[in-house]
């Protein structure tokens, strides 16, 4: 079975690539998304599932 490229030129272009920090991810406060869900269910008493428009 024929390969697309020689072997010998494998990973070489990672490799010299140079390495980013990541940047420091901050999760949404439990509180914000506790008051969305609140006031989907109850104040636009929406149902769970795919059928939420019916009411």
């Amino acid at each position: 079975m024929p390969t697309h490229g020689s072997l010998t030129k494998a990973g070489k272009v990672r490799s010299a690539t140079p390495k980013l920090v990541a940047r420091p991810r901050t999760a949404p406060i439990p509180k914000m998304n506790n008051r969305k869900k609140f006031i989907k269910r109850f104040s636009l008493k929406r149902r769970a599932g795919q059928n939420w428009l019916n009411v």
